[in-house]
């Protein structure tokens, strides 16, 4: 796949270094909503992006919704902290880091289950795929942390954060909370690289390309149009960015 448009975007990004501070704060302030609000209604919660950022800033409850609609925005939201500390640490991705994001995503929504490998075996709802029996997940994991240690410095990032993406909703490490975990993960690794994070809309439209091409790749092993679609996800931070601290 030619990230040739990527490169070129990055390079500009990076040559406005050091980012001005002040756009900084505002543009991790906007993501951090966005981010949240567009990962939660992928899954189904019905806050919408300005009660999600009333819920982020202000506190606020909001009346006929539930709690756990309100759990998973300040979760959310603790998640991408956790996700800034472990790139700003310098931190590898392990399988303690992997479960502590999870945790984080499950905190006071199903505590029995935070942090923990799936002890039962799921279905993916409108999917063909069937996750791998939850007594491999384990050494399923343990591969793929492997396959990314040896990929990391060898494919390009985005690519990299798109395949960790698929690889992990594929095996399903959870029993809930993968969706949310998988892009957590994927922006972490763009994070690392020096990336803005990658949103993944929740409009309909964009929400159905993203499970289809998710779908395309679990049933059919053509990974190409998930990736492509990420990439495109990632293009628009960056242009976001570009033009922010211009």
């Amino acid at each position: 796949m030619d990230f040739q448009q990527i490169n070129e975007l990055k390079q500009e990004l990076d040559s406005l270094r050091p980012l001005p501070s002040a756009a900084v704060r505002n543009l991790e302030e906007v993501y951090r909503v966005e981010w949240t609000y567009n990962s939660n209604a992928i899954e189904g919660n019905t806050l919408t992006l300005l009660e999600t950022k009333l819920v982020l800033e202000e506190g606020l409850t909001i009346g006929g919704k539930k709690l756990r609609e309100h759990f998973e925005v300040i979760n959310h939201s603790e998640a991408i902290s956790y996700v800034q500390d472990i790139v700003h640490r310098n931190m590898t991705i392990t399988e303690s880091v992997i479960k502590s994001i999870h945790h984080l995503v499950l905190k006071n929504i199903d505590d029995e289950n935070a942090g923990r490998y799936r002890s039962i075996n799921v279905r993916i709802s409108g999917s063909q795929h069937i996750p791998p029996t939850y007594v491999f997940v384990p050494e399923k994991m343990e591969s793929l942390l492997h396959w990314y240690q040896e990929q990391h410095n060898r494919l390009h990032p985005v690519e990299l954060a798109a395949r960790l993406h698929f690889q992990f909703v594929f095996i399903h490490p959870f029993a809930d909370g993968n969706g949310r975990t998988a892009r957590l993960l994927m922006n972490l690794v763009l994070m690392q690289h020096g990336f803005p994070p990658a949103i993944v809309k929740a409009a309909a439209d964009a929400r159905l390309k993203y499970y289809e091409t998710l779908e395309e790749a679990s049933s059919n092993d053509q990974l190409e149009p998930f990736i492509a679609l990420i990439a495109d996800c990632v293009e628009e931070s960056l242009r976001t960015y570009i033009s922010a601290v211009k």
